[in-house]
């Protein structure tokens, strides 16, 4: 049984629109593997433009997706430096900054503040041990808008 869609609209078409449909969903995804399957729909969309079978687009599909996920998309994952990159922003920014301190911390009474870079943020003692105002301590740890502190 062969199926006939000379009529409504040839097989490359249906290949273009596989692939862009997949670049839209790469927007909503991450990792550029959504964007791998869309390289290998444009490639079929080619072969179907040659006038290939079915089965040759099925390997030009699967073959330059294979090689997207191999060259590819490794490239763009550097470039856009997925996971761990090799510097701090925003507040995991501040984590080993070192800091003066604004208000004496105490644990017991609840208190304690530090200046850095001109904004005060909240302190605690790392070890629970009172801190006085002016002395210089090293950030530890963020937690919210609370900054875990210990003595230079």
């Amino acid at each position: 049984m062969k199926i006939y869609l000379s009529c409504i609209m040839e097989i490359w078409h249906i290949w273009i629109i596989a692939a862009l449909v997949l670049v839209a969903a790469e927007i909503f995804t991450q990792g550029f593997a959504v964007l791998c399957l869309a390289f290998g729909a444009v490639a079929a969309a080619i072969a179907a433009a040659c006038s290939a079978g079915l089965a040759w687009q099925i390997v030009c599909f699967s073959l330059v997706t294979l090689l997207s996920f191999i060259l590819v998309r490794p490239m763009l994952l550097k470039s856009f430096r997925w996971g761990r990159s090799g510097r701090e922003s925003g507040v995991d920014a501040l984590v080993g900054r070192e800091a003066v301190v604004s208000e004496r911390i105490s644990s017991a009474a609840g208190t304690g503040r530090v200046a850095v870079d001109g904004d005060d943020w909240k302190a605690v003692s790392e070890d629970g041990t009172d801190i006085e105002r002016g002395e210089h301590v090293v950030i530890l740890k963020v937690d919210s808008v609370i900054l875990t502190v210990t003595r230079k």
